[in-house]
């Protein structure tokens, strides 16, 4: 049986990541994209990433950051992986000497057909791992769902699935896709940036109910 890998995104509060770590998560994602309401300051997310345990990854999202800001967060919050969400190219995404994932969102211009985004996706084949996402006019999580049908499973990297995930739609969308991972966020909140433990553990439960079947 495979094990579909799950991080819960846009962290703010320490209960938020006890319920993530307790209910079994493998990566948090903390937001250091400012127009978010799920935005760090960096010493905010080093005091959250002192609570996170062995063996659960510590993610660091950013959109179009600079050098400097990446580099402070780097040096100040420690994260084991890098997450670009918005118009970084593939020298921008590598240039840290950090493992990355890169962010597509699908349906947006240039990523409306599966043999448009795997063109997308071809050109960050250092990543490791492909996040998919839906387009918005913003930036960040979308929070909506898109067309499962446009990813394949079958990528030259890991596929990780995003966009309007939540407890009631993630074993289908694991079923469609059998991705590498899954990646919530709106999905298990009470409100922007405020997660509801039993949602993230209900989550849990179906993502291991679909490895299971």
């Amino acid at each position: 049986m495979s094990r579909t890998r799950i991080k819960i995104c846009g962290l703010t509060r320490e209960q938020d990541v006890a319920a993530a770590v307790g209910a079994g998560a493998d990566a948090i994602g903390l937001v250091f994209y400012p127009p978010s309401r799920r935005a760090l300051a960096p010493a905010r997310a080093a005091e959250l990433r002192r609570l996170v345990p062995p063996f659960v990854d510590v993610v660091a999202l950013f959109v179009n950051a600079s050098e400097a800001q990446i580099q402070d967060v780097l040096d100040v919050v420690r994260p084991d992986l890098l997450q670009f969400h918005g118009d970084e190219t593939p020298e921008q995404c590598e240039r840290h000497g950090q493992r990355y994932l890169r962010a597509f969102r699908v349906g947006g211009p240039g990523m409306e057909t599966s043999q448009a985004l795997l063109k997308s996706c071809l050109q960050y084949g250092s990543a490791a791992g492909w996040l998919f996402d839906s387009h918005s006019d913003g930036y960040g999580g979308s929070g909506r769902a898109f067309d499962w049908s446009l990813v394949s499973s079958e990528s030259a990297r890991p596929v990780v699935l995003s966009g309007g995930l939540h407890a009631g739609n993630v074993a289908a969308a694991i079923e469609s896709v059998r991705p590498f991972a899954v990646d919530v966020s709106s999905g298990v909140e009470e409100s922007p940036g405020i997660k509801s433990a039993d949602k993230i553990a209900e989550f849990v439960a179906q993502v291991r109910r679909a490895d299971g079947a």
